[in-house]
């Protein structure tokens, strides 16, 4: 499947929201793609759960969740 330029626009936003606030319409913008591609809801879902995997990581690679 060939990702079109607003997906990759989307894609960039996305990684971007993880270390700014996005603007109103730029999360307006974000939201509404995201409503119809699959492959885009995909790559957010997949950038949520290397952000939170990596929240749960200590600084010497130890899961600080562990016992």
């Amino acid at each position: 499947m060939k990702i079109g330029t607003h997906c990759k626009e989307v894609h960039r936003l996305t990684s971007e929201g993880m270390d700014r606030p996005l603007s109103l319409g730029e999360r307006a913008g974000v939201r509404l793609h995201l409503l119809r591609c699959e492959a885009c809801r995909n790559f957010a879902g997949q950038m949520r759960l290397l952000r939170e995997a990596m929240r749960r990581m200590t600084p010497d690679g130890d899961e600080k969740d562990k016992p």
